[in-house]
């Protein structure tokens, strides 16, 4: 492949790494929003640090290190130290569950860990494991044994003598070395270690240069957990490979904290999942315009909505900071109803689409080209995409790939990995279609699909996309019982107890009126979906759904 970087040695981290520390060391590259940012050479240098005390304490080439942390510059350090030297990181997403973690620790064998002082508890409490030492990656120190905490001060006693056996040599990293092994939580309910090599992540991130114009002036804000492939990939290693700065903010991205970062970093660039945007498209864009009777007649009026959505688009810019010029969403579907509002506001917007296991990105939309409604674009430079078995009416089948960044295998489970490959190409599990000019359209999971009585496929996620719009609901999981289709639903709480006057009224009235409420929305939904999707009943759900981090619903907890 001829990327268009030709100063590249190789496609493996440690020559990215380098290249972008001779290129760009006086700018910036990592910090915390309002703190002094970490120029290119100081990350170069402190990779250099730690890669030190890695082979001092025992890690060399293969070995596997977790990195267990929230997002923060120290996150990058650790990331590129440990593949810098060879050896393997095993990035956990921070919302995982302590037992997850535990399972995680042991099944990969890690002899070391990277952890943040908030989640060092769920390390101290894990038995079984292979760890060694641990780091804490607030101030990149060991904890050794003047923290009188566990068996730490066992492991770093056992650490010292390992370390006098191995050898401070320079070890050569391949492209087809294993880089990372990165643990899934998916809607299926099972977790898998995708092994991804040096190739695999840096031809992917490499890839972008078709859709994105990026350079060293452009400022990155992270909100997404890094762990997170598509954070990584392409909110991490990207702006790297260009000499952007990245920006982490240090709590939960909601819209409060958020406003607040895009005044002070004004990013050119960030990363999202379609539930951010479209809760900023719910609550600060659209009740301006059903505020009254009179806006919502005129936002009615395709030529008066619009004017009003590119009116709003530009406010949104505003918004986040006046300098947004991408904005990448990914890792879920997007609501057509908010995509209809960011193509009319002229938002600068862009769909990806990939999974874990291709590093991740295989297609996604070019700004320079008109975005196509619903589409997630075409596929990425070096990718081939194919629809194996389409429907011959249709064109609808599974969405096949081949890529320099389909994934190694699956940790210790090659039958699994087997199940999803057919000679080079990697069967993703989604079904779709692409139009003659290679746009690619996602319809759903094969695994998700339901069969009507009349033999029609059921696509749930487009049914939950009709639901989603209407302004009361959060969420909504559609499904089949006994052969007729159901929907789960989980409203804005807040929003009804305005709509219902709560405290004026008993709860068994309020349930009346919520009731009532669900059987409206249902009747609305049903005029909208074609006759073999109408939804029988709709069910109040009143918990939130349990989420993957990408804020997909876990289906299986509520389909079985």
């Amino acid at each position: 492949m001829n990327y268009p970087y030709e100063d590249l040695e190789n496609f493996t981290l440690p020559s990215l790494l380098n290249r972008s520390v001779s290129i760009f060391g006086g700018s910036n590259a990592l910090a915390k929003v309002g703190q002094t940012p970490m120029l290119y050479s100081e990350l170069g240098e402190k990779v250099k640090q730690m890669v030190k005390l890695l082979q001092e304490n025992g890690i060399s080439q293969g070995d596997k290190v977790v990195l267990l942390s929230e997002n923060m510059p120290n996150w990058g350090v650790a990331y590129f130290s440990v593949t810098y030297m060879g050896a393997v990181i095993v990035p956990v997403l921070p919302d995982f569950h302590p037992s997850d973690v535990h399972h995680i620790l042991r099944h990969s064998e890690a002899k070391a860990v990277f952890v943040s002082e908030k989640h060092l508890a769920t390390i101290e409490e894990s038995s079984g494991s292979n760890i060694r030492f641990v780091v804490r990656l607030d101030n990149l120190e060991i904890i050794d044994e003047t923290r009188n905490k566990h068996h730490f001060a066992d492991l770093a006693k056992k650490t010292k003598d390992i370390a006098k056996k191995i050898s401070n040599s320079t070890t050569v990293v391949k492209e087809d070395d294993l880089a990372a092994l990165i643990y899934t939580s998916g809607t299926t309910g099972h977790s898998k270690g995708v092994m991804l090599s040096h190739k695999n992540l840096v031809t992917n991130a490499l890839s972008t240069f078709c859709i994105l114009d990026i350079n060293n002036n452009d400022t990155f804000l992270s909100i997404l957990p890094l762990a997170h492939t598509y954070e990584c990939t392409v909110g991490l290693i990207v702006p790297i490979l260009n000499g952007a700065s990245i920006v982490y903010i240090d709590k939960a991205p909601t819209p409060s904290v958020l406003l607040k970062a895009f005044s002070v970093v004004k990013p050119t660039m960030m990363l999202s999942v379609p539930l951010i945007i479209e809760k900023i498209y719910k609550n600060k864009v659209l009740p301006k315009f059903t505020g009254s009777l009179l806006m919502r007649l005129l936002y009615k009026i395709p030529y008066v909505r619009k004017k009003l959505n590119k009116i709003a688009g530009k406010k949104l810019i505003e918004t986040f900071g006046g300098r947004l010029k991408f904005f990448g969403i990914g890792g879920a579907p997007l609501s057509p109803f908010v995509e209809k509002f960011l193509i009319e506001a002229e938002f600068p917007y862009t769909i990806g689409y990939g999974l874990t296991e291709t590093a991740p990105l295989l297609a996604g939309t070019n700004l320079s080209l008109s975005p196509k409604f619903k589409s997630t674009g075409p596929a990425f430079y070096g990718v081939e995409l194919k629809i194996k078995d389409p429907n011959p009416i249709t064109g609808e089948g599974e969405i096949i790939a081949k890529s320099p960044s389909v994934m190694l295998g699956y940790y210790k489970d090659k039958e699994k990995a087997l199940e999803v490959m057919e000679g080079d190409w990697f069967l993703t599990g989604d079904l779709g279609y692409m139009d003659d000019e290679g746009f690619l359209f996602i319809r759903g999971r094969s695994k998700n699909v339901i069969i009507s009585s009349d033999g029609k496929n059921i696509y749930p996620e487009q049914l939950e996309s009709v639901i989603n719009q209407n302004e009361g609901v959060l969420d909504s999981l559609v499904m089949e019982q006994d052969g007729k289709l159901v929907a789960r639903v989980h409203l804005d709480y807040e929003l009804m107890d305005e709509k219902f006057h709560a405290n004026k009224k008993t709860d068994a009235k309020v349930s009346e009126d919520i009731i009532k409420l669900l059987e409206e929305m249902r009747l609305e939904v049903n005029t909208q979906v074609a006759a073999s999707s109408k939804i029988i009943k709709f069910m109040e759900q009143i918990e939130p759904f349990v989420k993957t981090p990408t804020k997909k619903i876990k289906r299986y907890l509520y389909t079985e």
